[in-house]
């Protein structure tokens, strides 16, 4: 049940987690909360509109071709 601000109480949240292991097992757990993790991170920086800097920074850089002089 939600309360009037519309966060979970901790007894509820405990509940969620049995649940969750339950359902997924205990080897699934961990894959399941980084790829929670990892969208949510997308979502918020799709919302406040940050340029892809992880993806650049990870990629390897742009080689600059020289002009050669003969």
């Amino acid at each position: 049940m939600l309360t009037t601000f519309g966060f979970l109480d901790p007894p509820e949240l405990v509940i969620i987690l049995v649940i969750a292991l339950v359902i997924f097992g205990p080897g699934k757990l961990p894959e399941l909360g980084k790829s929670l993790g990892k969208g949510i991170s997308e979502f918020k920086a799709a919302t406040n509109g940050e340029p892809e800097k992880k993806k650049e920074a990870v990629g390897e850089p742009e080689k600059k071709e020289e002009p050669k002089n003969d």
